[in-house]
């Protein structure tokens, strides 16, 4: 099984990186967060940790305190890691700046050189002797390297609704990144680089519909690689230069936060809709209980989704289980905040 599912990440892989142009950018595309998978990544109108650099950049200027996170994953048995570090660090007037490091990377990866092949398919297909043996003729390794770099201003503003009614209050973010991208197969090495920007606007529900128990709602929109992005490829012993295509991307999420005071907790539904290639729907739930412990169920595109938080002081510690079609995956993370 663990063949079969190299073999598959391999021709992924090599199409992805070399061939398939308008998708480049898929292994993006996993996302960048522990709390976040765990809500199904339906993250773009919280986005209130590191991850949201990647999720909806604007919303880091929710983060009055440095954080840093660190996140590792194990995707497809094993067989490949996804990790993840961000820090971020709030400045004057409302103002909040984040690096974000996402790597995935794939190691011994089997290489059977063609070279030594006899005849043709309908040859060999007759004198079995004449087929490749099935071990390697070496092994290359796959990594690829997303870094970007945000920017969040927060702004709050009282819309005034006329003497009849009354002033709804509204919390404004803006952000956006600059992304470098670095994909290297074996010898062969591919750059780009792109733009994101985002907005998140937050308000009361319970001044809208004057009940004092209800929450907040948020909505967010984050437009990721406008105007696409290029990957330049140097392909060793090529003279031409291979271009990939990165394509734009929109995320547009919705998230309820209502507190519940009575048990000393609150519960947050959030939903995106991730309109990259087909419409992508994103449903989250989570339910924290104090600042010591936090619980998720997601689902999105037939995946479910779970995680949990503890928390200790400036500690969190969090975890998340994917299912997948090719296997099921786990991801750990810490985020310290000072």
């Amino acid at each position: 099984m663990k063949l079969k599912i190299a073999i598959i990440i391999l021709l992924f892989m090599i199409t992805f990186n070399l061939s398939a142009g308008r998708y480049a950018g898929e292994f993006m595309v996993i996302g960048s967060g522990v709390r976040s998978s765990g809500m199904g990544k339906a993250f773009t109108a919280l986005a209130n940790d590191g991850s949201a650099i990647y999720w909806n950049a604007s919303g880091i200027a929710q983060l009055r305190s440095t954080e840093i996170g660190l996140m590792r994953a194990f995707l497809y048995s094993g067989l490949a890691s996804y990790d993840n570090f961000s820090v971020c660090q709030p400045l004057p007037n409302e103002v909040t700046i984040g690096f974000n490091w996402t790597r995935l990377s794939i190691d011994d990866i089997p290489v059977f050189l063609e070279e030594h092949l006899v005849g043709n398919p309908s040859f060999r297909s007759s004198y079995f002797e004449y087929n490749l043996t099935g071990i390697p003729d070496g092994k290359i390794t796959s990594t690829d390297d997303l870094l970007q770099f945000a920017f969040a201003k927060h702004i709050h503003y009282d819309l005034d609704l006329g003497w009849l009614f009354f002033d709804v209050p509204f919390d404004l973010y803006f952000g956006g990144n600059i992304k470098y991208i670095k994909r290297k197969i074996d010898e062969s090495i591919g750059n780009g680089t792109g733009f994101d920007f985002s907005l998140l606007a937050r308000t009361s529900l319970s001044v809208i519909l004057e009940r004092d128990w209800m929450g907040d709602i948020a909505l967010g929109i984050n437009f990721q690689d406008i105007g696409g992005t290029d990957i330049t490829w140097a392909v060793v012993d090529d003279d031409s230069d291979h271009k990939d295509e990165v394509i734009m991307n929109s995320k547009l999420g919705v998230a309820i936060t209502q507190p519940i005071p009575r048990i000393y907790s609150s519960i947050v539904l959030s939903h995106d809709i991730d309109y990259i290639y087909n419409k992508i729907h994103h449903t989250g739930f989570e339910f924290q209980y104090k600042d010591f412990l936090e619980l998720r169920l997601g689902y999105y595109d037939t995946n479910f989704t779970t995680g949990i938080t503890i928390i200790y002081k400036n500690f969190s510690l969090d975890y998340a289980f994917l299912t997948n079609n090719l296997a099921s995956t786990n991801r750990v993370g810490l985020r310290v905040k000072f």
